[in-house]
Formats: C-alpha cells, sequence, structure tokens
C-alpha cells in the first residue's frame, strides 16, 4: 500500500472523457449534400476539365437513377466550382453543383473514391469484407497496410449512412412486415443493448440503447422509423414479431401505434426445451406436438390443438418449469393466433435470429465497443450495411438465384456489379432522399 507521501507523488489518473450523447434522431448526417455517381476512373478524368462532357455525364445518370439526386434537381442546375486538390487523393479532384431551385450546392463525387477522400474503393473492398466477419483491425492492417486507425475510421464512414435509404431503393421495396429484438453487448464495460430491424432479409435498423427500458428502446428503434419515413412520410408496417418482452412492444407500439404485435413461438419452444430436457422419452415426445401445434394451418386449429396440448400435458408433465411454460404457451394462444389474419407475417424471430449470429462473431472479434456511443452505433451500423451489400457465397442459392447479396435480392437491381461501388453509389446524399 502506498504511503501518503507516495500517494502524493504518483501521477494523476487520467481518466477518458468518452460522450454518451446521440445524433439526435432525424438529423442528417455529415455526407448528406455530396452525390455518388457510377463512373469509372478513366471516364471520369476525361471529362472532369470538360463542362460540356460532365454535364452529358450528370444528366446521363440523373435520367437513369433521379433517386441519386436531390428532388430539386428536376427543375435545373449550374456546375458550381471545382474542389482544390484533396490532400488524401493528390490526383483526384472533386466538382460541385448548384440546384436552381434552392441554390443549394453538392459535391459530385465518383464511386471510384471512398467517403471523404480517405482512398479507393478497390483497394479497400477485400479490408472491409473481412471486417464484417469479425477480423480485428490489426489483422486487416497486416495484410492490406494502413494502420489499425485508418481501417476503423473508413468503416465508421459508412456507418454515418442511413440503413433504411441505402439499402432499400424504392418505397416498394419497404417491408410490410418485420422482426426485431435487442442484442446483448457491451460499451465500455457497460452491459448496453442493439436494438435490430430486419425486414425482408436485410437488416434496417441498429441502434446502441444503454438499456432494455421502453424510454431507450423507444428511441433506439425511433431510428428506423426516422429512417423509414424519410424514404415514405406514411410508412407504417402491419406487423412486428418480437420475443414478447414488454419493453420491446411498448416501444413499437409507441412509435407506430396502429402496428400489429405478434409474440415469436419459436422463443415459446426454446423455453420449453430448455426446461424439459431431463423428462427423458416424454421429452422428445412434447417437441413433436409443440411444433404440431405450430404447423396448424388455420386459426381455429391452432385454438384447437393448443386446448389438447393443454390436456395432454397437464396428465404427462411433472408440475415445474416445463409445465408452467407450456401453460403460459397456451394461456397467450391470442397473441401467437394474430399471425394467421396476416399472412405475410413473420411468426417466429428466425429471421433477426439468423443476422444476429453473424452479428454477435463480430462484437466478440472485436471485443466490444470501447469510447463514444455514436462511434459504436457508426460501427454497428456500418457491419449492417456491408453485410446487406456484400457478396454471397458463390455456393449458396441465393447466388446460384443470380443474386449478387441480399441488397441486391430485395430490390432485384444492383447500380454496379462491384458489391462495395454498389453500397456507396446506394449511399448518394447519405441514403437520405432530400
Amino acid at each position: 500500500m502506498l504511503s501518503t507521501q507516495e500517494q502524493e507523488e504518483s501521477p494523476e489518473v487520467r481518466t477518458r472523457n468518452v460522450s454518451q450523447e446521440r445524433q439526435p434522431i432525424g438529423s442528417k448526417p455529415r455526407g448528406h449534400k455530396t452525390i455518388c455517381i457510377p463512373i469509372d476512373e478513366t471516364e471520369y478524368n476525361e471529362i472532369l476539365d470538360d463542362p460540356w462532357a460532365y454535364r452529358q455525364s450528370i444528366d446521363k445518370v440523373y435520367a437513369i437513377h433521379a433517386e441519386l439526386f436531390p428532388k430539386a434537381m428536376g427543375e435545373g442546375y449550374t456546375l458550381h466550382d471545382k474542389l482544390p486538390d484533396s490532400k488524401k487523393l493528390s490526383e483526384i479532384r472533386l466538382r460541385r453543383i448548384k440546384l436552381k431551385a434552392d441554390g443549394e450546392v453538392y459535391t459530385i463525387r465518383p464511386s471510384f473514391v471512398l467517403p471523404y477522400m480517405s482512398g479507393f474503393t478497390d483497394d479497400v473492398e477485400k479490408g472491409l469484407f473481412l471486417l464484417s466477419f469479425g477480423l480485428p483491425y490489426w489483422a486487416i492492417s497486416y495484410v492490406f497496410g494502413k494502420d489499425d486507425m485508418y481501417w476503423q475510421r473508413v468503416e465508421v464512414s459508412l456507418g454515418r449512412n442511413s440503413l433504411v435509404g441505402t439499402t432499400v431503393r424504392t418505397v416498394e421495396q419497404l417491408p410490410k412486415d418485420v422482426v426485431s429484438d435487442e442484442k446483448h453487448t457491451y460499451s465500455n464495460g457497460d452491459k448496453s443493448y442493439i436494438a435490430t430491424t430486419v425486414g425482408n432479409e436485410c437488416v434496417l435498423g441498429a441502434a446502441m440503447s444503454p438499456s432494455a427500458g421502453e424510454a431507450d428502446l423507444t428511441q433506439a428503434y425511433g431510428q428506423f422509423k426516422s429512417e423509414a419515413r424519410n424514404l415514405d412520410p406514411n410508412y407504417t408496417p402491419q406487423t412486428v414479431n418480437t420475443d414478447g418482452w414488454k419493453a420491446t412492444i411498448n416501444a413499437w407500439t409507441t412509435l407506430f401505434p396502429t402496428i400489429t404485435t405478434i409474440l415469436c413461438f419459436l422463443h415459446a419452444f426454446i423455453k420449453i426445451r430448455n426446461c424439459g430436457k431431463k423428462l427423458g422419452a416424454t421429452y422428445f415426445e412434447l417437441c413433436t406436438k409443440v411444433w404440431t401445434v405450430y404447423h396448424t394451418a388455420s386459426e381455429s386449429e391452432f385454438h384447437a390443438h393448443l386446448a389438447d396440448l393443454a390436456i395432454w400435458a397437464l396428465e404427462h408433465l411433472p408440475d415445474g418449469p416445463t409445465l408452467n411454460a407450456l401453460l403460459k404457451l397456451c394461456l397467450n394462444f391470442e397473441a401467437f393466433a394474430l399471425a394467421y389474419d396476416f399472412p405475410s407475417a413473420h411468426r417466429t424471430s428466425n429471421m433477426v435470429d439468423r443476422h444476429m449470429g453473424l452479428m454477435d462473431r463480430y462484437l466478440f472479434a472485436g471485443h466490444y465497443f470501447h469510447g463514444h456511443l455514436m462511434t459504436a452505433e457508426y460501427r454497428i451500423r456500418a457491419w449492417a450495411l456491408i453485410h446487406n451489400f456484400r457478396p454471397f457465397c458463390p455456393r449458396s442459392q441465393p447466388y446460384r438465384d443470380s443474386f449478387h447479396s441480399r441488397a441486391h435480392r430485395l430490390n432485384g437491381f444492383v447500380y454496379h456489379q462491384h458489391w462495395l461501388h454498389n453500397l456507396l453509389i446506394s449511399g448518394s446524399m447519405a441514403g437520405f432522399r432530400a
């Protein structure tokens, strides 16, 4: 133990000041005044100093992909200026345009250049691809060069984009039915949660929540609502599947008062399964009967099979946790039966569980989060975007069905055959529709 004199002479312990403030919901992030267009480097260099050819190129992209540009673009624009040489990429210069409607100035960036001119797209795509599988930054820098912080900055820059606006191309592709759950994680050593929303097999919401309370979850899931409403001001999903956590249900009904909440049948089964593993032969019969109930074709059959299951359980199961879990399933039959009113609704949380399993590997490999709240959120949002846009395994069924990625399967369209180019172009104006 240090003496009083030694304590007085010992250096002051430095503490790190990390901000737990979050960006206001609905505010547009850095990068929303940058338009990303599909164009190769050779063509870009040829037209950069030719105003007429440059304008022709912009007009061509706008005619095909108007969603990449501000809505006011249709009222005309002028070539505003040419930015100075970049300190990071001295060989690349960008031009800006000025809208006639409101006088707003937007920067045009080709897709072969990363946001903030931090590098070339083709130079980092393999590193970012491997990062999404959970490789640590030091491993990426060891193989591909640069340093650890460079790769983190590149990753975080992608997370500033709107998840919904970047992944979903048109209003028609917004999901009618979603699945949500909270991924348990750690931030600066304290337990926290990632409010995750999945729809149409894509991660469309990933926001940090310091607790699993209703207020914090409402704010976290509110990010998904804000981004979806930016694409469609009237958007409201018809159903959401949850694990039954009361705060989650209240958060969704607060954000979307007309939404129908459907309980996850899988979570109910897992509870029964975990409690009944010591029942011997009765355990397998129990599991079969529970899934037989799940596969019934109508609400009336579902109700009847649940009643028969309850009677069987009272006759064959001993008092205890297994019987209580099964009777709880039977008593909540109305919450499960709501799915029959919505044929496209998700009856289990399997869709979100598959994505969260991959998310868990990424978080574990990165030793979770250390630092500012928004840095953590940008990181997990970047993971979600790369996860949505990275290519499928060539041996997978979706790839054999000619879909390159989850975003491609959702939209049935790609701006560019290269996955990272496609992500950057889809994130034009940070994924926000101005």
